[in-house]
This record gives structure tokens, C-alpha cells and sequence, in this order.
């Protein structure tokens, strides 16, 4: 999404940048997704350096899936069986059994409950960790990240995969928001980034020259380019994406074919597969963040083919390679690993073999970063309405995930308007976590 539009304002020296770039068959990709956070301050005692948010878009059936309630009536119970992992007396269902196989690696979040039932404001609450407001907008676990850690010289600090839609940075501003790839990358297939391709015989020395060109501009601005908040927003922004094309490392990153084939055969051929497998390179080359999506989850018809056939099996095959990957490559232990839909759905069969929304129990599965795999923390209750005991809100998710990823949730930000705010207002750390 463009920083500004001609018709709302656009600089001519923003033009310029932008023209320069698209002109040349480069592409829209750097010049208008990628954003270069200033290097913040990062907590000696983190965890981890890096974090992957994996987002179940529609909202999954926790009770499909790692939470079955096989003593539950008919009404609710579903068709599927549970099936034992590695983790004594941990179950999940029966048709995740590579996840099965590695849930040493991982902790299911049970009894994780809040109100809101539409897809937007879930997403919202799930991917800030503050209840949605009408006044403000709050940034999502990459923008944070993305402020919070920075970036190499030759990397973005937060990658969407392919993109992170219309969820926003809020009040941290475009300049923290997401790379979005715009694609999935296929197996076998050399992927071609937005803006680190150079395309139609355009050559390193034609980006030196446009690159030049727009620095005499600049120089022209003088002391006025330095105080303007929008122009040297686009200085770090054109620079970054200026040192990305010329970067052998990033492109590099993204080339999924000098992967090693023990990594590659931990995964399966398809899109959400190569974006776990994408992810796990990104996060070594030091990109901060990534956001990856495996839509399909409102199931309000065919839930139990749908999950059977398409999506368990997806989820299956992506996650349990990413965690084996990670582990694989020494990375796990540094990497936090978040996977949530916006909301569970309702225990009770509906008539066309579905579920709803139902955002009063769901389920997250959390990973590396420090914390302790191989448990399940939480509980909802036995027909899986709500939890059992004490529920776990979306704000302890993020504090959680926060402390995971070495961020204190407890710091505030002025907002443009110079109000302090949280980064989570209201939220916990879990402690059985850690």
C-alpha cells in the first residue's frame, strides 16, 4: 500500500523515487511495501531474535483439532479421533501426524477466550494483543518487532507472505509495516521477489545511475529534506531498497532452490509448505519478522471434509517442518513462533455439518523463543464452550509472545498525537511458559 497518493498529496520528490524505481521494470514491490524501522533497542536479556506469526485465516475449529473433546455428546464431538504425540498424555488429532511426531517442539494454548465474533476485530485483537478501539490502532507483532529490533543494512525487518492484507501498522506509522512478497513461492521454481529481480536488460549500473540522480535531488532540498518527516522517511526507505537490490545476501534469502535437501524434505510441494520453508531462510538471513497465512478456516459448511482433505493436512506438512527446520538449523531456541486464527468455532455441529465463530474458546500454538515445548497449558471445559478454569486472553498471548521475543509488552509509545500507550495494555506473561 502507497505511502502517498498523487491525488492525496504526493511529494515530486516522492514521485521521483517511485518513478525511478517502476520505470526501470523494477516493480512496486521495495519502493512500496518495504519499510526500514530505525535500529531500537534491544533488550540484552531476549530470547529470541526473531519471531514468525503464523495466522489460520477464518478461524480453525479448536475442537478439529488440538483440542477434541471425544467424551463430549454427538451434537459436539465431531467425526475425528485424537491421536497420541511424543509427549506423553499430549493429543491432537488424527489427521496431524507429523505434528504428532514433533510436539516436544511446541505448546498448545487451550481455554484461549475473548468476545468478538466478526473476522476483522478478531484478527485485530489476535494480531496486536489489545482489544480493538474505535479511537486507535494499534500495531501489529511485526511493526513492533520491526521498531523494536530494526534491520540489517542488506535485509527488511518484517516480510508478509504473500502479504499481511489490510491489518495495519497503527500508530507506529507505513514505516514499520511489511516487505510483502506478493506471492507464494513454489517448490522447485526460483522465486522472483517484487523489486529484487532487475528485469527487461535493466543492469546494476542503470539502478547506480537512477541512484545518483535521485542524491542530486536531494541535495537540492538541502537542510529542508533533513526536517521533513515524510522526505527522510523516504531517504531510509529508498536506501533500503536501493542496498536490497544490490544484495547478493537477500536475494539469496529468497531463492528457495540453495536450500539443502535434508531442509527441503522436511516439507511438502505445496504454497504454505514453501512459505514455512521460506520463513525459516528469511529468519537466518536476519529478517526480524514474518508473517505467513493459511486461509480457509470459516467452515460454517463441510467443516470435516474441508478439514480433512485441504486444511489439517496443510497445517500438518508447513508447521512440522518449520519447527523441525528451525530446530534443524540451530534456530528454534532464537526464533518465537506464534500460530492463531482469529477465533474457535462453535462446539455444537450446526445443520449444514459446520461450525461458526465462536471466539469464547480457540486455540494457539506457540514455539521457540525460550519456551517450553512439549505441554499443554490451559483448558476449556468438557463440551469445549468456553474455558475450564481461568480463561487465557489475547493480551496474554502477546505478553507472552512479547517477553518470548525479548520486547518488554509493559513499554509505551507516544502516539502522533503525543498520547502514551502500551504496547499491550492489559495482558500477562503466562508463566508456565517459561
Amino acid at each position: 500500500m502507497a505511502t502517498h497518493l498523487f491525488c492525496d498529496g504526493v511529494q515530486r520528490r516522492d514521485f521521483l523515487r517511485v518513478g525511478a524505481l517502476t520505470g526501470m521494470g523494477i516493480g512496486m514491490g521495495l519502493s512500496r511495501f518495504l519499510a526500514m524501522g530505525k535500529e531500537g533497542a534491544v533488550n540484552p536479556s531476549a530470547k529470541a531474535k526473531a519471531g514468525i506469526l503464523i495466522r489460520l485465516v477464518g478461524g480453525p475449529s479448536h475442537m478439529d483439532s488440538f483440542d477434541l473433546k471425544p467424551d463430549a455428546p454427538e451434537t459436539h464431538r465431531g467425526e475425528f479421533k485424537e491421536t497420541a504425540t511424543n509427549v506423553p498424555g499430549m493429543r491432537i488429532c488424527e489427521h496431524m501426524p507429523k505434528l504428532a511426531k514433533c510436539a516436544d517442539k511446541y505448546v498448545i494454548l487451550r481455554g484461549v477466550s475473548h468476545t468478538l465474533a466478526a473476522h476483522n476485530l478478531g484478527t485485530l485483537y489476535m494480531m496486536t494483543g489489545n482489544r480493538p478501539v474505535p479511537s486507535l490502532r494499534y500495531p501489529t507483532y511485526g511493526a513492533v518487532m520491526s521498531r523494536e529490533k530494526g534491520s540489517s543494512p542488506e535485509m527488511p525487518a518484517f516480510v508478509a507472505i504473500p502479504n499481511q492484507g489490510d491489518y495495519p501498522t497503527g500508530y507506529l506509522g507505513v514505516e514499520y509495516g511489511p516487505f510483502d512478497t506478493g506471492a507464494a513461492p513454489r517448490a522447485g521454481v526460483r522465486m522472483e521477489v517484487r523489486g529484487l529481480a532487475l528485469r527487461n536488460g535493466v543492469t546494476l549500473e542503470d539502478v547506480d545511475r537512477r541512484q545518483n540522480l535521485i542524491k542530486k535531488y536531494d541535495q537540492a532540498f538541502g537542510e529542508f529534506a533533513k526536517e521533513d518527516k515524510v522526505l527522510s522517511g523516504m531517504d531510509e526507505f529508498s536506501s533500503k531498497a536501493y542496498a536490497m537490490m544490490r544484495s547478493t545476501k537477500a536475494r539469496e534469502a529468497f531463492d528457495l532452490s540453495r536450500e539443502s535437501e535434508a531442509v527441503v524434505n522436511l516439507f511438502d510441494k505445496q504454497d504454505f509448505s514453501q512459505s514455512c520453508l521460506l520463513a525459516t531462510r528469511l529468519v537466518e538471513a536476519g529478517v526480524r519478522f514474518v508473517t505467513l497465512n493459511l486461509g480457509g478456516w470459516d467452515t460454517h459448511n463441510g467443516n470435516f471434509p474441508s478439514l480433512k482433505t485441504r486444511l489439517l493436512p496443510q497445517l500438518d506438512a508447513g508447521l512440522s517442518g518449520l519447527l523441525l527446520a528451525l530446530h534443524a538449523k540451530g534456530l528454534l531456541d532464537s526464533t518465537a513462533v506464534l500460530v492463531t486464527g482469529e477465533f474457535g468455532r462453535t462446539p455444537k455441529i450446526n445443520q449444514r455439518a459446520g461450525r461458526d465463530h465462536y471466539p469464547r474458546a480457540m486455540f494457539c500454538v506457540m514455539a521457540g523463543g525460550g519456551m517450553k515445548g512439549g505441554q499443554v497449558i490451559g483448558a476449556s471445559d468438557a463440551k469445549g464452550e468456553g474455558p475450564k478454569d481461568k480463561a487465557i486472553t489475547p493480551d496474554d498471548v502477546a505478553a507472552s509472545y512479547f517477553n518470548a521475543l525479548g520486547v518488554d509488552y509493559a513499554k509505551e509509545y507516544n502516539t502522533p498525537t503525543g498520547r502514551p500507550v502500551m504496547i499491550v495494555r492489559n495482558g500477562n506473561v503466562i508463566p508456565q511458559l517459561f
